[in-house]
């Protein structure tokens, strides 16, 4: 009870905030003053009211926007023919009736159906909906022989006439607009070959629930789940050119034909539209997926995301992850490449000497030399494990006297490196599985990558960082910061390896090259705060990925060793730091690829945005 009121206060305090923008400026330096740590993280996500709530204000079609999309499409320049694909199966007449009649209501009505089901197109025909019989846009394709899913739906794509082609299961909907959406994206984007969408559930009673809000394409995450799922419109002949659905992969066939469309046409070529365009039916008596299916599913996923990065030369390992899920282990070369650990420190040696013997001691990694740059330490028994220190030959004490500038004190530990690989290391952090540096580095050294980031947990179990979400209260928050550490997240991805806008330089690993290129850390503008943040912002403009791996996991004892920026001239340095990213980055952080616009940038709980923080593509008349 206690923690509920908590939560009451805090948020009757937000809502004040939110309407008086003065005193939001005014309390902007003292963001922090109530420690995330302490604060016990309700694992709520989106409740299914909210999300009624929310849909029915922001996602509703009403009459105006219905003439606004038709005034639309009337001014495109062509209107590509779209081929929506459907296996009927063995599925109820009332589910098939129900997807069909939504695909008839939609608002652009330049599509073709192909109904198939492996059964020589008879069974097909035969149970063609009456209503839908007399429409010219259904065709049904005739398979000669028996097959499983992904030989019909081959023989859907050979015949299918349109450019595009996507995939409809029976009794799942699209909203009005769906394929509008689509059309309008194909032509606002010619280079596109794929094209994703939101997501979510319908049940047998037609409520909505369960939105998945999707970042935009991450070849990371696509790894370790069906990204893209519904709704997926492909380029025809993209699928023609793969060869398309692969038999013997059935139950994960989508996946697999993820992966190797967007391998074969590139990350730049896969766009993702944020808008719920397709509701995935929920039958009421739907049966739980037996543990033995379960584990064929994921056995045939490991296969398909294994020859997927052979594909590429990249040979990996995968180990089982939380759930059905795969950690995938990529390669470190032998003999390892040298990391050179940068840790400003200044007393606190009971953090220090955690941090580490928890390096030196407890980490499963050969070619280590830890650059320990002193900011001016004065208490003897940090000045004794400095010397005690340096008897161990991967350490050197770098002597870094002065006013606290972790940007200046990091960028010339940086010129005093040795190691192929950085990793800048807070003084505060302690080692709890051997493993970590290894998974970093793997990733630090994949071309594609320019600085990984790590799972960090309060001393008391909660998440500290999973990675850093742009734009969360003007700059950039951690992704649901407090959270359990058994909690999946929202659709899993807290367990998962994925890309990010951002991560902590608590624990940042990169190439010393990306660093080189980057000009290190802004010292001058970023003394203290956001500098790491800003790192990345310019390590991404190079065209690099930031990503953050929960496979390298360890403790964070955030800012024990220099306290919080609350008061006095820490708060005006923290207002000034804030200002710079704010006005050097005011696009980049409103428009963080990995955070989906239907999310608030309030706070990084992954709760709704009011309104979306998306444009709708056409104008209402007036």
């Amino acid at each position: 009870m206690a923690v509920e009121k908590l939560y009451q206060v805090m948020g009757a305090a937000h809502r004040f905030v939110r309407k008086h923008p003065a005193v939001k400026r005014m309390l902007r330096p003292a963001a922090h003053l109530v420690m995330p740590s302490i604060i016990p993280f309700r694992s709520r996500y989106i409740s299914r009211d909210e999300y009624q709530s929310w849909m029915v204000r922001y996602e509703t079609i009403t009459q105006a926007d219905d003439a606004a999309i038709r005034d639309d499409i009337a001014r495109f320049p062509r209107q590509p023919l779209l081929s929506v694909v459907m296996a009927p199966h063995q599925a109820p007449e009332a589910a098939l009736r129900a997807t069909i009649a939504s695909l008839q209501a939609q608002i652009y009505e330049n599509w073709e159906l192909c109904l198939t089901d492996g059964s020589g197109g008879t069974h097909a025909a035969s149970r063609r909906p009456g209503a839908a019989s007399a429409d010219p846009r259904m065709r049904v394709i005739a398979c000669p022989t028996q097959g499983g899913i992904s030989a019909v739906s081959n023989g859907a794509l050979r015949q299918a006439q349109g450019e595009w082609v996507t995939f409809l299961e029976p009794g799942d909907l699209l909203p009005p607009d769906a394929l509008y959406e689509l059309a309008a994206e194909i032509l606002d984007h010619p280079e596109a070959r794929v094209i994703y969408t939101d997501e979510d559930r319908i049940d047998a009673q037609g409520n909505r629930n369960t939105p998945y809000f999707k970042p935009d394409f991450d070849p990371d995450l696509l790894l370790g789940q069906n990204l893209l799922n519904h709704l997926t419109a492909y380029r025809r002949d993209l699928l023609l050119s793969i060869g398309g659905f692969r038999e013997g992969f059935e139950g994960v066939q989508d996946h697999d034909l993820a992966l190797r469309a967007t391998a074969a046409c590139g990350p730049t070529a896969v766009r993702h539209i944020a808008r719920v365009l397709y509701h995935q039916h929920q039958p009421a008596d739907r049966q739980p997926v037996s543990q033995s299916t379960m584990r064929h599913h994921a056995a045939l996923t490991g296969q398909a995301v294994t020859e997927h990065l052979a594909a590429r030369g990249i040979e990996v390992t995968l180990l089982p992850a939380a759930g059905s899920h795969h950690r995938i282990v990529f390669p470190v070369p032998e003999p390892a490449p040298l990391v050179s650990v940068l840790i400003p420190t200044r007393n606190r040696a009971n953090l220090l000497r955690v941090c580490l013997e928890g390096l030196l001691n407890r980490t499963d990694y050969p070619a280590l030399e830890v650059l320990v740059a002193d900011n001016g330490s004065t208490e003897p028994d940090a000045l004794a494990l400095l010397r005690a220190a340096e008897s161990d030959p991967r350490v050197r004490v770098l002597d870094m006297p002065g006013p606290f500038n972790f940007a200046r004190i990091t960028n010339q530990a940086a010129a005093e490196a040795r190691g192929e690989i950085l990793l800048l290391l807070n003084n505060d952090i302690e080692v709890i599985d051997s493993i970590w540096l290894r998974e970093m580095v793997s990733h630090a050294l994949r071309p594609d990558i320019g600085a990984v980031g790590c799972r960090l947990l309060y001393p008391n179990g909660r998440l500290q960082h999973g990675g850093t979400l742009l734009g969360i209260g003007g700059v950039g928050g951690h992704l649901l910061v407090g959270a359990r550490r058994e909690d999946p997240g929202p659709f899993g991805t807290l367990g998962l390896l994925r890309s990010a806008g951002a991560v902590t330089a608590a624990c940042l690993a990169l190439r010393r090259d990306v660093w080189q290129q980057v000009g290190g850390m802004d010292e001058a503008n970023l003394a203290v705060a956001f500098n790491d943040v800003d790192l990345c912002l310019k390590i991404r403009k190079l065209g690099l990925r930031i990503v953050c791996t929960p496979f390298a996991e360890l403790y964070h004892h955030e800012s024990a060793s220099r306290g919080q920026d609350r008061f006095g001239e820490k708060a005006e340095r923290f207002r000034r730091e804030t200002d710079f990213m704010i006005t050097h980055w005011r696009d980049d952080l409103l428009n963080d690829p990995y955070y989906n616009p239907n999310y608030t940038l309030e706070n990084p709980d992954c709760t709704l945005a009011s309104p979306p923080r998306r444009e709708r593509r056409y104008r209402k008349p007036g």
